[in-house]
């Protein structure tokens, strides 16, 4: 074997290591929710789908999930239309101190989740909006907005803007020309801002911790909290189901839309 071929094998042999090691949290969550014990065992002892079937029947991990599922929607398309303009202001537009206002725009990805957590229950507490919706909601606007501004962007910049022109010069409004033209040719950049923002916002704990109220909470912090008093096999069964979702989630988007180009 050649030296580059060795080089090669040798690359590959880490490659494969290091991608093991990642992998091996979530082999030990997902064996651990099959376990026929009350309690996690490494390798499970008997086999089970009773720890599935009981957080499916549990009506405060459902409650939990479809808040979640409600937060994660109205944040995404919140996140796409104010991404998706500011995007278009940015690239197409000449608009006065645009590094200023990318920079603020993608300012949240620079502060620990934590930090923006505690600013903003400060802040709620003042303002009197602690515990509800709509303040979360806006919390998840900050995080999310960024992605979907970045992902637009990048479709948007690989647009001939002559296009629209040209389809303005036929008659069509600026309006009617961004509807009809630019926005089919960034769709891939919208669906992969939208993908990034949905999970941002459903999987978000340290800023969810410090926002929920004491009867709406979003499924994450959920979990968090009941792992406080010890883990059960359930909550295995619960993040089983939420790593094969989001798994499937990835793969139809990558195949559908090339996902990795905007990671």
């Amino acid at each position: 074997m050649s030296a580059a071929g060795a080089r090669r094998v040798a690359l590959g042999a880490y490659v494969t290591l290091v991608l093991i090691f990642l992998m091996l949290p979530v082999l030990v969550i997902v064996l651990a929710a099959f376990t026929a014990t009350s309690y996690l065992t490494i390798p499970p002892k008997g086999l089970t789908l009773k720890w599935f079937v009981q957080v499916l029947a549990d009506r405060d991990y459902v409650a939990a999930l479809l808040y979640s599922l409600k937060l994660a929607f109205v944040t995404t398309v919140s996140a796409l239309l104010i991404g998706t303009l500011a995007a278009y202001a940015l690239v197409r537009r000449r608009v006065p101190g645009a590094a200023i206002v990318s920079g603020l725009l993608m300012a949240p990805l620079a502060f620990p989740g934590i930090v923006i957590g505690v600013a903003l229950l400060q802040y709620y507490s003042m303002v009197g909006m602690r515990g509800s919706f709509l303040g979360l909601a806006l919390a998840h606007l900050v995080l999310c907005v960024p992605y979907t501004l970045r992902a637009v962007i990048a479709s948007l910049s690989g647009v001939d803007p002559d296009l629209e022109n040209a389809a303005c010069t036929l008659g069509a409004h600026r309006l009617e020309a961004f509807a009809r033209v630019t926005l089919p040719l960034i769709r891939p950049g919208l669906i992969a801002g939208g993908l990034f923002a949905f999970i941002t916002s459903f999987d978000n704990v340290p800023v969810s911790i410090f926002l929920v109220g004491v009867r709406d909470v979003t499924l994450p912090v959920k979990i968090f909290t009941a792992i406080e008093y010890g883990v059960d096999p359930s909550i295995a069964a619960l993040s089983t189901l939420l790593i094969a979702a989001t798994a499937i989630f990835l793969v139809v988007a990558e195949r559908w839309i090339g996902f990795h180009r905007f990671i």
